[in-house]
């Protein structure tokens, strides 16, 4: 994917030239998929294994990769980071735009109504792709939707209106407005709002029932950046390891050449360790976080004892008792997955012994629901899991609660239970990280920090499309406009928000500057609860108040970048076709000197270490400034910070420092600290983390 071509007419046409040179006689008008022509130059095709090797042997071609289907990642947020609804505002607000690729959104739901707003900025250049169903205004300005292969599902909408819920969940929680008196029947009720309610918002439809496009994906990348987005939020994981055969990384380098900030989501393969995804230097790594909402739900036995587990339950069964047997006492004799009936299977359970029955499972299946069971209740929730909405009436139970109902079913011959509405209540312990939020180490490159930063991904609640059910679920009728879901998807747009809300106050910061502000004024996560500790967030949860004022920024442009690929292995020569210019690699550099807000180091057991960082930070606090450096070394290092007092005389001034670090760490896998440099006004505060590879 190189630089942008200087011709769209010249270059469709080589587009087309090239895939017919490889196709030969096979070559047909659909052979050449989407040709990207407006901010970079790159074409989705349909081609053979054997053509594909032969197209990546081709001069100027950068890469050659499979189109893959990438995953989703799936109101008092704010508040709860202490971000309130009266913060200042800066007036350019109303003129960020930020570009949300996902599932498309829902045009009339009340957190994208236009009332109070203007025409759209000057600068936006983008279009609403307006079918019969579907239509922009003056807060949601933009609506575009990609399916190259033409390939459509039945439910899937040929428009940008969202058909899964996921895209205006996302857009919502980054820049709906102020929408009062909202719930998810009856739950999080209160006043729902995005980080920055005056925003315009441009939706473009990447995913679809059968996934997300690494070609769709790369169009609305082409697109946005040629429409004048301000900030791109993509809550889509995608798994290739090198930056250039990695469609969100790609759209992501280009974007950032353009003075585009993109914001993505770490993954949901946590608690494993180096799992997180979207691990490009150049784009913003988000993982989840707890907020002090907490759901619980109780299951009355017949025997007048409680177990306690956790789901978002809105049904009410009155308390009336239902028969409760185990799915493996259900056996479907008739079908090829009787044998799973314990962990309740579709087509597993027989629906005479079923039906009218709360279902115990050894995991969730839709053979409950589809066997016309009362409720449910799943066995084996593992410690920290978040709650989730059944289609049913169910409640997630620990072993130990479930062995509980386990005895009971023993013990008679009429076992007898309820399920009974969710209790909605606090969780005390929180932030911490989320089980489910994939965590580092840079599994791509080792010497990167991944995930950067954390933010709010669990129990959200924000806009929903009114003719979705709640769970997902065609068989479920609970029909609501907002709704309450978890995943680093739903911490994405958080960050996305709050980049936004820097850029409003600095519209000429680069990328890396927003993002520096981002991560060094991180509120600090204790590791107590999570082990993984900046593994598991970054440089910890975002604070955007304090970040539109970070008072010194690490700043880097796509100089810096280039070299950085350089010391990754990329060849003068390929980076050459991705710019577009003259630029070369350096004889040395490695991915350690990249300007990047964080110090990481890979080593080996017990092996000495005697490494040398090198930053330069720019002063964006007060003209006149003396930063001192703190530190508290962990046992076995020792880490110096040369000079360690930086004295600035204007804004705008640059000075740069070194860190040295020094000694071994013997059985641990990981140790870690921070950098701190304050002048008595701002902290500007970077993780500083040495590790053994596994």
């Amino acid at each position: 994917m190189g630089d942008t071509p200087k011709s769209e007419v010249s270059t469709l046409t080589l587009h087309m030239n090239m895939v017919q040179q490889v196709v030969g006689s096979e070559f047909a008008p659909g052979s050449l998929l989407h040709s990207y022509n407006k901010s970079f130059n790159g074409f989705a095709a349909r081609l053979t294994e054997k053509e594909a090797q032969q197209m990546s042997g081709k001069e100027g071609v950068v890469s050659v990769f499979p189109c893959q289907k990438q995953e989703l990642h799936t109101t008092k947020s704010w508040d709860f980071i202490g971000f309130p609804q009266q913060v200042k505002r800066s007036t350019v607000e109303s003129d960020i735009i930020i570009g949300v690729f996902d599932t498309g959104i829902w045009p009339e739901s009340e957190s994208f109504n236009d009332k109070g707003f203007g025409p759209p900025p000057a600068k936006w250049k983008g279009e609403c792709q307006v079918p019969s169903n579907f239509t922009c205004n003056n807060k949601l300005i933009g609506g575009k939707y990609y399916k190259s292969d033409g390939e459509f599902f039945e439910g899937d909408i040929k428009s940008p209106r969202d058909g899964d819920g996921h895209g205006t969940h996302t857009a919502s929680t980054a820049a709906g407005g102020l929408v009062s008196q909202v719930s998810m029947l009856g739950f999080g009720a209160g006043t729902a709002r995005g980080g920055v309610p005056s925003a315009r918002i441009a939706a473009y439809k990447v995913c679809w029932l059968d996934g997300c496009s690494d070609a769709d994906i790369l169009a609305a990348f082409d697109d946005a950046i040629a429409d004048g987005v301000d900030i791109i939020s993509i809550s889509i994981s995608s798994s290739q390891s090198d930056y250039f055969k990695n469609a969100i990384a790609i759209g992501a380098f280009h974007a950032v050449r353009k003075g585009i900030l993109t914001s993505t989501s770490a993954g949901n393969s946590g608690p494993r360790l180096a799992t997180v995804r979207n691990n490009a230097p150049w784009s913003l790594s988000v993982a989840a976080t707890t907020i002090d909402r907490d759901f619980s739900t109780k299951v009355e036995l017949g025997n007048n004892k409680i177990c306690e587990g956790n789901s978002i339950n809105t049904f009410d069964l009155k308390n009336k008792m239902f028969p409760i047997i185990r799915g493996g006492d259900a056996t479907n004799t008739t079908s090829d997955n009787g044998s799973f009936s314990r962990y309740c299977e579709e087509g597993s359970l027989d629906k005479n012994l079923v039906k009218g029955k709360i279902v115990v499972c050894d995991d969730y299946g839709d053979g409950p629901l589809l066997a016309g069971a009362v409720g449910i209740v799943i066995s084996g929730k593992a410690a920290g899991a978040t709650a989730s909405v059944f289609p049913l009436p169910a409640s997630y139970l620990s072993l130990e609660e479930a062995s509980k109902i386990a005895n009971y079913i023993n013990s008679t011959r009429n076992a007898t239970a309820s399920i009974l509405r969710s209790d909605e209540g606090s969780n005390k312990l929180a932030p911490y990280i989320a089980s489910f939020s994939s965590r580092g180490p840079n599994p791509v490159t080792p010497n990167i920090l991944k995930p950067d930063l954390a933010a709010p991904g669990v129990h959200i609640l924000a806009a929903w499309p009114s003719n979705i059910p709640i769970s997902g679920y065609e068989e479920d009728k609970r029909l609501v406009s907002y709704n309450i879901i978890s995943g680093t998807s739903m911490a994405c747009p958080h960050a996305s928000a709050a980049a936004a809300y820097v850029k409003s106050f600095h519209p000429t910061w680069s990328p890396a500057a927003i993002k520096s502000s981002l991560i060094t004024t991180a509120t600090p996560i204790s590791p107590d609860l999570n082990p993984e500790a900046e593994f598991a967030y970054g440089a910890g949860q975002i604070n955007p108040l304090k970040a539109a004022y970070p008072g010194l920024v690490y700043d880097a442009d796509e100089h810096d970048y280039i070299e950085f690929l350089c010391g990754q292995g990329y060849t003068t020569k390929l980076l050459r076709i991705i710019t577009g210019d003259n630029s070369s690699c350096p004889s040395n550099g490695t991915d350690t000197d990249l300007n990047y807000p964080a110090f990481v180091l890979s080593t080996k057991p017990s092996e000495s270490i005697n490494h040398v960082f090198h930053r330069t930070v720019t002063n964006v606090g007060s003209p006149t400034s003396t930063y001192k450096s703190k530190l508290v070394a962990p046992q076995g290092l020792n880490i110096k910070v040369n000079p360690s007092v930086l004295t600035f005389t204007s804004l705008g001034q640059k000075l740069s420092y070194a860190v040295t670090v020094e000694g071994k760490i013997d059985h641990k896998i990981m140790v870690s600290t921070s950098l701190v440099w304050d002048d008595g006004t701002f902290q500007v505060r970077s993780p500083i983390v040495v590790y053994v590879p596994l």
